[in-house]
């Protein structure tokens, strides 16, 4: 990308815009709409650059470490700031042209500007930061992150929302904009599957007459019974090295019971059926659980069953079902994670393994530290998987054991 590229209008020039590298108590005080001149040293979970004025933090989105830009302060706090990009100055070698022309403006990418073997690298440190940082927890456990095989085009579920435009007196269809408020209308999404850009072209060909709606678009994922609203892993090119990543550390552990919490369609308990004895998944969706015992009888697994309700109100009764026999706990809970309630029940009974999956390393390294507490637990490996491309977004295996057992 040249080195006048910019991802927003230029800001008229009110003042010389000040030079500020990151160092020294001497550094003015910032105003919104200042125009000001920052090396990036860092990128913040999220995707946000991080450069600094003295001791102030300025986040900036769309910009790699190292660079030198131009950017107008957009907000001010008491102990960060936040502007918004006009050029890049000296760009990194890393710098890439976004594939999406909506990028920028749509919500939901946040690294199309960074080589992907760079965003693997940035994924990492992000999340060994945030473990050491939040959980307490040492980084050396983390594995490399394992690279989608297809960057683009790869997920498999998209929502696209309606808004009434009432200054353009028009429907607006699309994704929320980077300020998560206002729908962008996009005609087509760089890393949809081609079949749901083609979907949305029938949607934007008839569209919704009213705003606050949202129309969920999916490729059905083959074999699989999976209900409309159902979850299901986004990503069909990375979920297979997903799988046998649990199912490594399953075998790993040598357990014979298995306790599949959110199991949704049975996903994850009936790809582990083979290597345990028996297991059991619970699920509070009716529709996905229903789905799960479909998707069990078609596949022949007779050593299991699935449970419909709150994982939450099941765990203590399961854990305590096998006393004194390795057991192991698989829990992919939703991105805010599983309740305190919950982790301290698991803490209670001591799960011989503890498999958690998780597409939010923040909330991951929180609980994780819970478990961890008093030495409960002991974190074996964490093992990220890139199932999001493009996005701040990163999915972890994290395994645990019992104590000092290997």
């Amino acid at each position: 990308m040249p080195a006048d590229a910019v991802t927003g209008p230029p800001v008229a020039v009110r003042c010389a815009a000040i030079a500020l590298s990151g160092s020294g108590s001497n550094a003015p005080a910032l105003s919104p709409g200042q125009p000001i001149t920052l090396t990036i040293h860092d990128l913040a979970f999220g995707g946000e650059g991080v450069g600094r004025i003295g001791e102030l933090v300025v986040f900036v989105p769309f910009v790699i470490p190292g660079e030198v830009i131009e950017a107008e302060v957009t907000e001010v706090k008491k102990k960060f700031a936040r502007a918004r990009l006009i050029r890049v100055a000296q760009p990194s070698p890393e710098r890439v042209e976004p594939r999406c022309r909506y990028f920028g403006q749509c919500g939901g990418c946040q690294y199309q500007h960074l080589a992907y073997p760079a965003q693997l690298r940035a994924k990492h440190k992000q999340i060994s930061d945030l473990f050491q940082r939040i959980g307490g927890l040492g980084a050396a456990a983390i594995d490399p992150v394992v690279p989608c095989p297809q960057p683009y085009g790869y997920r498999n579920r998209i929502m696209v929302r309606t808004q009434w435009n009432s200054r353009q007196q028009r429907i607006e269809l699309g994704f929320l904009g980077m300020d998560n408020e206002f729908v962008v209308s996009i005609n087509e999404c760089a890393i949809a599957e081609p079949v749901l850009n083609e979907d949305l072209q029938k949607v934007i060909a008839n569209p919704p007459t009213r705003g606050g709606l949202k129309v969920t678009l999916r490729v059905t994922p083959e074999g699989w019974v999976v209900p409309r609203d159902s979850f299901f892993q986004n990503n069909f090119f990375l979920l297979p090295q997903l799988v046998e990543t649990v199912r490594e550390r399953l075998r790993d552990a040598g357990s014979r019971r298995l306790i599949d919490a959110y199991c949704g369609v049975g996903f994850f308990a009936l790809e582990l059926a083979d290597l345990v004895e028996s297991f059991v998944g619970v699920e509070y969706d009716g529709q996905a659980i229903q789905a799960a015992k479909q998707n069990m009888a078609q596949r022949g697994v007779t050593n299991g069953q699935f449970v419909g309700g709150p994982a939450e109100d099941y765990l203590g009764g399961l854990l305590a079902r096998h006393p004194g026999e390795p057991t192991t706990l698989v829990i992919d809970p939703p991105r805010t994670g599983v309740p305190r309630a919950a982790l301290e029940r698991i803490r209670r009974a001591r799960p011989h393994q503890v498999i958690y999956v998780s597409c939010h390393p923040a909330t991951l390294a929180r609980h994780l530290q819970v478990l961890c507490t008093d030495s409960a637990y002991r974190l074996v490996k964490v093992t990220p998987h890139d199932m999001f491309p493009q996005t701040q977004h990163v999915e972890c295996v994290a395994d645990l054991r019992v104590g000092n057992n290997n």
